[in-house]
Parts: structure tokens; C-alpha cells; sequence
């Protein structure tokens, strides 16, 4: 019985779906968090269920949490974007 099941393309499609659907949810979840959506996106397209806890327990219960102006940005650390000649002035 299990060697049919292993040879079924009804077992593999199951298995590549499931797989798919947690990375792409692990993927757009992250992306929504600012949280490495690409490694919990590639990581969830291998293996299953441990990337899903591992976020669980990482991302969404707050073990890794950005600190406030900590994350690097395009302007070079400057406030505003200086459109109205105003902010970014010293």
C-alpha cells in the first residue's frame, strides 16, 4: 500500500500544492511584516511543517522584532523626503 501511494501522481500533486500554498501564505505574510519574505518563502517551498512553526514562533509572536528606526533607508538617514524645502533642513 505505501508503494502505490509513493507512486500515485494524485500523492505527489498533493504534497507540491500543500507546499506551494504554505510558501506563497509564508511569502505575503513576511512581505506584509517586513521579514525576510524570501527566505520564509524558499524555505517553505522545502520542506513542510517547519518553516510554518518556525514563523509561528519567530515572525508572529514577536521573537524577532525590527527595532524603531533601526532599518536602513534610501534617503541616507535623512527625515522627510524634502519636497515642500521644509523637512531635512538643519
Amino acid at each position: 500500500m505505501e508503494e502505490q501511494l509513493k507512486q500515485s501522481p494524485l500523492f505527489w500533486s498533493a504534497i507540491a500544492l500543500l507546499l506551494i500554498a504554505q510558501s506563497t501564505w509564508l511569502f505575503l505574510d513576511a512581505r506584509k511584516r517586513d521579514s525576510m519574505p524570501w527566505f520564509w518563502g524558499i524555505w517553505g517551498l522545502i520542506q513542510c511543517p517547519l518553516p510554518l512553526i518556525c514563523y509561528w514562533i519567530i515572525v508572529r509572536k514577536g521573537l524577532l522584532k525590527r527595532k524603531e528606526g533601526s532599518g536602513s533607508s534610501a534617503s541616507g538617514g535623512l527625515s522627510g523626503d524634502g519636497i515642500d524645502g521644509e523637512e531635512g533642513k538643519r
